[in-house]
């Protein structure tokens, strides 16, 4: 499989890590949006939302235990979002699911474009 993520996860391709175990890898956005922008990923190959299911929602829910810690580590000390964009319309650049955790200033509230 050429999968980005999948070669991040297995070290083929280097990242600056932020947390890592058997299961999940959290490592630092090489484009930031945030002075924490840590990507939040399982080291199982699932594409996006559309491909969670039954057998592997573990690791998802293991990935939001884990989020707190994560986003402390990344420097978030006063709040944090966590964002997954799936599929093309909703801007997900990498197949491979994952999460996008941005804190450590004050974050806009507005996610979406002004209306004209």
């Amino acid at each position: 499989m050429d999968c980005l993520f999948c070669k991040i996860a297995a070290g083929e391709i280097p990242s600056t890590k932020v947390y890592e175990d058997d299961e999940i890898l959290a490592f630092r956005d090489i484009s930031p949006e945030a002075p924490c922008h840590v990507l939040v990923i399982p080291k199982i190959h699932i594409p996006s939302m559309d491909g969670i299911t039954p057998e592997n929602s573990a690791v998802v829910a293991h990935i939001f235990e884990k989020i707190p810690e994560i986003a402390k580590l990344g420097g978030a000390e006063n709040g944090y979002r966590v964002i997954s964009n799936c599929g093309p319309d909703a801007g997900q650049s990498v197949p491979h699911l994952h999460f996008h955790v941005i804190g450590g200033a004050k974050l806009p509230l507005h996610v979406f474009p002004e209306k004209e």
